[in-house]
């Protein structure tokens, strides 16, 4: 449906692991105790705006997630299925070409006024033609209205996507009589932006009090809120480095801290609840099948041994309690993804073989990776040097070639490692995502596997994209990620462990992999 911007998750990633942030030495009363109605959640900032439609920072989708209501959402931690927030019903056609759904009635704007059909019509409309970051969310996706509660999405060709879409906070509806007064329009003229960084226009639980992009964000609850009201009057999302977060949720300065490593988390007093689950970013290796870059990764059974020759378990002792390993490119949260017993296991007397099938003698090659990226506190480099002794034992010689983020970036997008190891995380959580795997589409081409190199796989593919229905989604799904463990030239390798630490009061956190946490779901003791 769109181009997948992985490159913007590494570049952005990059930038958090790279911040040099102060703790933004909020004076906010901590929660606790007789007030009890402040929470104050501590995390390396990557934000930069707090326009709903030009959001796609981590940081930011907590913020609007809290502040701007979408038509679907989705229940808890659990992203295998959409359910109704501003729509109270939705319907994918047989063909899977158009999305109808009816509105929920009584809803309403942080300043009283009702969400209309039109307020969706606009808001969608601005996010696809405004052309900000979050626009190929909507890519080729028509918005109208049928009558004053039902809006239908239309889509060119089958787009079983789309429930799995609108729940980003990017398509978090906003107040459009209001929008446009400040400059808000349906192409790229839009001037709203300065307006929506210090102004609610959402449905939301929470509005905006205060908005800084470096140092903290202050939210409120909204009490124009038709729903369920959340149990904290105020949220303060401060910008802390994680060594200056573990401090100050140790000593009650916080009562959220979002960005602590498996090393940071261990040993924490038992009067703080620390949550281990496996974050839905999966690292991988690549195998460039461009011969001009290399003879040797093209070479099907060099990337057999590489695929039999590494340790995982080795991987998994790296990356710390939470993390998993990952069987296919799907993580594990979402549908579609392979089960844990279909995940590679190491052979080194089957690595030994396939590379003497392969032809190659005492192979040489390169190994290219970002030298000061962090996935969920974990670093490339120790996981690099571990796959290099592990191929070692094969008779396969790595290279290490760590580069800064913006140079391993430019070599990895444009198809020029000989081997990479990178991550991707779901630019939403359906496995259509993950179709950017396949020769041609954008991983693919940035392992120079190009269209027709695997009829077979890519056959799979155009099946998957338009299968209708969650069964036989995760059997096509499934089916595509057999073959491309088989034929392909990734070996997926972790998903790093998310840990998140909370005060024994704070309740009913769950990890999400779009927007991380819900503020308006989390409770106080």
């Amino acid at each position: 449906m769109a181009t997948r911007s992985q490159t913007a998750a590494v570049l952005l990633a990059g930038a958090l692991a790279l911040a040099a942030c102060g703790s933004g030495g909020s004076k906010t009363p901590a929660a606790g105790g007789a007030a009890g109605k402040t929470l104050v959640i501590d995390t390396s900032f990557d934000l930069k705006t707090g326009d709903p439609g030009r959001t796609y920072e981590p940081t930011g989708l907590i913020i609007g997630k809290a502040a701007y209501e979408t038509l679907l959402t989705f229940d808890g931690a659990d992203v295998t299925k959409p359910v109704p927030a501003l729509a109270e019903s939705y319907e994918l056609s047989q063909d899977g070409k158009t999305l109808t759904l009816k509105l929920k009635q009584g809803a309403v704007f942080a300043d009283g006024s009702p969400v209309t059909a039109d307020d969706v019509v606009f808001s969608l409309t601005r996010v696809r033609d405004m052309k900000g970051t979050p626009s190929f969310l909507l890519d080729g996706v028509e918005v109208a209205k049928d009558g004053d509660s039902t809006i239908k999405l239309t889509s060119k060709a089958a787009n079983p996507a789309l429930p799995f879409i609108l729940p980003n906070p990017a398509l978090g509806i906003i107040n459009s009589k209001v929008a446009q007064q400040h400059g808000a329009t349906t192409d790229a003229k839009d001037k709203a932006e300065q307006y929506l960084n210090s102004a609610s226009l959402g449905s939301g639980p929470y509005a905006i009090e205060s908005f800084n992009v470096s140092s903290q964000v202050v939210l409120k609850a909204n009490p124009k809120y038709y729903g369920t009201k959340p149990a904290y009057d105020k949220v303060v999302i401060r910008n802390v480095e994680a060594a200056t977060q573990k401090l100050n949720v140790q000593r009650g300065d916080s009562q959220v801290a979002l960005n602590l490593s498996g090393d940071q988390v261990t040993g924490m007093p038992n009067t703080l609840q620390v949550k281990k689950t496996a974050s839905a970013n999966v690292i991988f290796l690549l195998a460039n099948q461009d011969s001009a870059i290399s003879k040797t990764t093209t070479n099907a059974k060099f990337v057999e041994a590489v695929r039999k020759g590494v340790d995982y378990a080795g991987l998994l002792e790296l990356a710390g309690e939470g993390s998993t390993q990952a069987p296919g490119v799907i993580p594990s949260q979402l549908l579609g993804a392979l089960p844990a017993d279909q995940a590679a296991k190491r052979d080194v007397e089957g690595a030994k073989a396939a590379l003497a099938a392969s032809g190659l003698s005492n192979p040489s090659v390169k190994l290219e990776y970002p030298s000061e990226l962090t996935v969920n506190g974990l670093s490339f480099q120790p996981l690099a040097e571990r796959i290099q002794a592990n191929l070692k034992e094969v008779g396969i010689t790595v290279e290490l070639a760590p580069a800064p983020v913006a140079t391993a970036l430019d070599n990895y997008r444009n198809g020029k490692e000989e081997m990479g190891l990178w991550y991707w995380g779901p630019d939403y959580p359906d496995p259509s995502d993950y179709l950017a795997f396949l020769p041609g589409k954008t991983v693919g081409l940035r392992a120079g596997w190009k269209p027709g190199a695997a009829k077979e796989i890519e056959a799979a593919g155009d099946k998957a994209a338009v299968t209708i229905g969650d069964d036989a989604r995760k059997t096509v799904y499934r089916d595509v990620q057999t073959k491309l463990n088989a034929g392909g030239p990734f070996v997926p390798l972790i998903q790093p462990s998310q840990n998140i630490v909370t005060a024994a009061t704070v309740t009913g956190l769950e990890y999400h992999p779009v927007w991380t946490v819900d503020v308006a779901d989390l409770g106080v003791k």
